[in-house]
């Protein structure tokens, strides 16, 4: 199984969240750089893979909650992509 654990302090705004997330997750080159983009690309996912998201992504109200939302939506729709905040 592949794992993932994103760093937050790279999260510094929408535009350097997306770059980061394009190549954390090794997402494809027609990416969108937007969540509704992410949640494609991520119920695409065909290797098992775990995302590992550190359980102060909502200190950042907006952007940690909506990217900790899309995160877990996905994983109900691919059973092989399970997201865990720790």
């Amino acid at each position: 199984m592949r794992t993932i654990t994103l760093d937050l302090e790279r999260m510094t705004s929408v535009p350097a969240l997306h770059k980061y997330l394009r190549s954390a997750l090794a997402l494809p080159v027609y990416y969108g750089a937007n969540l509704d983009a992410l949640y494609d690309c991520l119920t695409e996912i065909t290797e098992p893979t775990q995302i590992i998201v550190p359980a102060n992504v909502t200190d950042n109200e907006k952007l940690g909650e909506q990217l900790l939302q899309v995160l877990q939506d996905a994983a109900e729709e691919n059973e092989i992509l399970q997201v865990t905040v720790k």
